[in-house]
Formats: structure tokens, sequence, C-alpha cells
């Protein structure tokens, strides 16, 4: 059973469906979920993106702000949801500590490798914000870094689709999920499970990728203890 996981959750997932940034029973929902594998003695990261409150990528065409600007706003967009996330997980009787790329001492640590993972020894949840504190980088490729440098056995990416499709399945019902494949096939095939980046450093790390669908009551749990659920990038 993978004793150190980090889950990358899409700032979408927490936007709730009057268009309202936070949705406080997807928060509820998702710290129960976190809850029977930290019950189990599992280590727990996570990294959360910003596109509820704000997405850099869209600046400068929506926006009419510069790349730079825009990311680092969506930088600060994460922060929000890692907070609203580390107030979901007290409520529910996990202790978590929000670090971030982008120091904001106020409310937030600065990320330091070796404190994170003395943080996780110590059951805490620990939630990375800021993505990677440059701009041009995902936060798809912040959860790939952070999950090779905390030495996370396995890499969950959650989404509101049963896995990883040869193509977009809200937009075809001709989508075939792929169970398992690997992250040269992902990249040559541009799977779009995540962006080159991301992909390059798992593959350099052998940190193996399970993409499933968080709705799914019991997902979580069943990726921890090794079983089919979703699609697996190794």
């Amino acid at each position: 059973m993978i004793k150190r996981v980090l889950l990358k959750i899409s700032g979408e997932a927490l936007l709730c469906s009057d268009g309202k940034p936070v949705d406080n029973s997807f928060l509820s929902y998702l710290s129960k979920e976190i809850k029977l594998v930290y019950d189990m003695g599992v280590q727990v990261a996570v990294v959360v993106g910003g596109g509820n409150i704000f997405r850099g990528v869209d600046a400068n065409g929506k926006t009419g702000l510069d790349r730079v600007t825009g990311d680092y706003m969506g930088m600060l967009g994460t922060v929000i949801n890692s907070l609203a996330l580390k107030m979901a997980f007290e409520t529910n009787g996990m202790y978590s500590r929000v670090m971030t790329a982008i120091e904001i001492n106020k409310v937030a640590e600065p990320f330091i490798r070796g404190r994170a993972i003395r943080y996780l020894e110590k059951k805490m949840v620990v939630i990375f914000g800021a993505g990677t504190g440059n701009p041009y980088f995902t936060t798809d490729t912040a959860a790939a870094l952070r999950a090779a440098e905390i030495d996370a056995e396995l890499l969950i990416k959650a989404t509101n689709v049963d896995g990883l499709y040869n193509t977009d399945p809200n937009k075809s019902n001709d989508a075939v999920l792929i169970k398992k494949t690997t992250y040269q096939d992902a990249i040559t095939n541009k799977l779009r499970v995540m962006d080159m980046t991301a992909l390059t450093l798992c593959d350099e790390n052998k940190l193996p990728l399970r993409v499933l669908n968080i709705s799914k009551k019991g997902n979580v749990l069943k990726a921890i203890k090794g079983e089919d659920v979703g699609s697996l990038v190794t």
C-alpha cells in the first residue's frame, strides 16, 4: 500500500455550480475522502489549482494583462484555495499546513523541503500553494515537482472523468478510456493528461501517475490500495 501520496486538485473542482468561487460542500466531501486514507496512516500532500478564481494563461486574451502578471495572480488564487482546503481538513479532524512558493508569512509558511517532509511524518496534511513560484509553469508541473521533492510514491490527478482518454470524453461519444500507458506514449500521442513539463518530470523521476474521477466515493482509497481505478501512467 502507498505510504506517501500527492493529490492534485484543479481549481475548477472547487467552483460552485452558481459561479461562486468556493463550494463548501465539495470541500467537505473532499476532506472526507482524504480522511479515509489519512486514518490509515498514509501521508498526504495536496497541490490545488486556482482556475476557479483566476487562470493566468487566459490573462492576455481575456483581460489584456501580460502573461507574467496573470500567472502571478493565478498563483495567489491557489493560495486562497489552499487556505480553504486547510479549513476543511482541520474541521474534519486532520492537522494541516499550508506552504507556498511565494512568501506570504501572515497566512502560510514558505516551502522548505525538509520541513514539509517532517510535517508529513508528523501526520499533517501538507498543502502546497502558489504553484512553483514562477510564471509559465502550471500547477500540474508544480504537483509533479513537489511530488518528486517529497519522495511521494504516487501522484494522483483528480479529475471529473473516469481517467485518461484518447480524446476529450466531454466532446466525443467515441472517446476510449486508456487504463494503462507510459509517459512516452502520453507525450508522443499528446494525450493531454498533464502538460509536457509535468509529464517529463514524472517520467525522469519514475513517479507513477494515477488519473481518476474524484467525484466517485472511495476512488482515492482504491488508488492508495493499488486497485485498478482510473488510468495509470508509468
